[in-house]
């Protein structure tokens, strides 16, 4: 499932084809995905200007003109892609259209925008922009990792006393937005933790450096616009690159990176996930 470096990778590259342009129509094409989509859709996203592209988590954001924003999730396979852009940043031809092709955003501009989604649990919703943090799925979302708000006194805080290990701590999306399993993997390799260490038995020291090595990772992932690992693609529809940079994730068996090391990276299931350490870099 896209992290939050291939959702910003993502939302980045609409901004040039929807941000301050009109949907002149909006096809849709089914009547949901992982759950119905609003009523009317197509007709209260057709004649809209979307004013700003924003994230939230894994979330886009559309805010829009008419005082709702439509809210995307891209699911495990869902992709947004632009084609015909005037502005010579996509293809500038219109691909035939695909048997997965659920949502189609008819810009003004001449671009197309198409949200195809072919095992279905992408999501749209129309909300009123005004309540937008209010909604079920933002409402109880921790601070961005990116954002001021995420800082080293408050991951001290928000961790003091958990029991639950060092990986699920950082994965709770009530605790930071947007974390997945391969940025906190890679994280807790360069901070030099076992993702196994309970959360509470950190030192203060060691949190607080968490809090620049996750900015560097999400940094670095969303220059290399994201990773493509099955579905992920750009808006473009180019595949992300950081996948060629990780240091343990899905590198079990492989010698760590780390100069001098050479033990093998591990590979143990957490919660019905897998995570990939060197077990002498992390302690």
């Amino acid at each position: 499932m896209p992290e939050l470096p291939e959702v910003e990778t993502v939302r980045s590259g609409l901004i040039p084809a929807m941000e301050g342009v009109v949907i002149t129509r909006t096809d849709v094409n089914r009547a949901g995905l992982r759950w119905p989509f609003p009523d009317r859709m197509a007709e209260r996203l057709t004649g809209v200007r979307v004013t700003t592209l924003r994230r939230r988590s894994k979330y886009i954001l559309a805010d829009l003109d008419s005082g709702e924003t439509l809210l995307v999730h891209l699911g495990m396979s869902g992709r947004m892609t632009v084609s015909g852009d005037p502005l010579g940043v996509f293809a500038h031809t219109h691909p035939m259209p695909e048997k997965h092709d659920h949502v189609v955003f008819h810009m003004e501009n001449g671009a197309r925008v198409t949200f195809n989604d072919p095992r279905r649990f992408g999501a749209m919703d129309l909300l009123p922009t005004a309540e937008a943090e209010a909604h079920k799925l933002l409402a109880s979302i921790g601070p961005e990792p990116l954002g001021n708000s995420f800082h080293e006194a408050y991951l001290v805080a928000a961790l003091k006393g958990r029991a639950m290990p060092i990986k699920s701590a950082l994965l709770d999306q009530k605790i930071v937005a947007g974390l997945g399993n391969i940025y906190v993997c890679e994280a807790l390799f360069r901070a030099g933790i076992n993702p196994t260490r309970k959360a509470a038995s950190l030192s203060k020291r060691r949190i607080e450096s968490l809090v620049p090595i996750i900015r560097e990772v999400l940094g670095d992932a969303i220059a290399a616009g994201g990773s493509s690992l099955k579905d992920f693609r750009q808006a473009s529809g180019e595949l992300g690159y950081f996948q060629h940079s990780f240091d343990v994730y899905g590198r079990e068996g492989e010698p760590c990176r780390s100069e001098g090391c050479g033990k093998l990276v591990r590979r143990i299931v957490q919660s019905g996930r897998s995570s990939f350490y060197c077990p002498a870099c992390q302690r």
